[in-house]
């Protein structure tokens, strides 16, 4: 039972990141740390690092303070919690880094309908370069309209 309980945090975790994700988007990344995000919509350096690259630092933080719970203060959670988090930035690292913005040279001409959605409202996002107006949706989800 202890498994499956395991499981399903991890799980929980994982779903419950991509909220995270859209939120932390919607009002931190577009919102007071701009500053940091800015430099992903409007490519005015010419580093393959991006101050907007804080953002995975600051979740491999999270999940390692979980870890460290787990490890130093014997909180079970803290062990499927962490892993939840680093799946999660593993799943997204590859659909958002190397997928979708080419960081690394992979997958360049998806011939999957869906894949190609994800592609098509990402680069929807990408049209606005401005603090303002960023809405965007959960890595996971794509509007019927680009999905054809």
């Amino acid at each position: 039972m202890e498994i499956v309980l395991f499981i399903v945090v991890v799980i929980l975790t994982f779903t419950f990141m991509e909220f995270m994700a859209w939120f932390s988007h919607k009002y931190i990344m577009h919102g007071f740390l701009w500053s940091w995000h800015k430099d992903h919509h409007k490519k005015d350096h010419n580093s393959w690092f991006e101050r907007n690259d804080l953002f995975f630092i600051s979740y491999a933080i999270v999940s390692a303070s979980f870890f460290i719970s787990w490890t130093d203060f014997e909180f079970w959670f803290g062990l499927p919690i962490s892993l939840g988090i680093l799946f999660y930035g593993i799943t997204y690292f590859i659909i958002h880094d190397i997928f979708i913005h080419q960081r690394f040279k992979f997958f360049k001409k998806p011939t999957n309908s869906y894949a190609r959605a994800l592609r098509r409202a990402h680069k929807m996002h990408h049209k606005n370069i401005q603090k303002n107006g960023g809405e965007s949706f959960g890595m996971l989800w794509i509007s019927s309209k680009y999905f054809k």
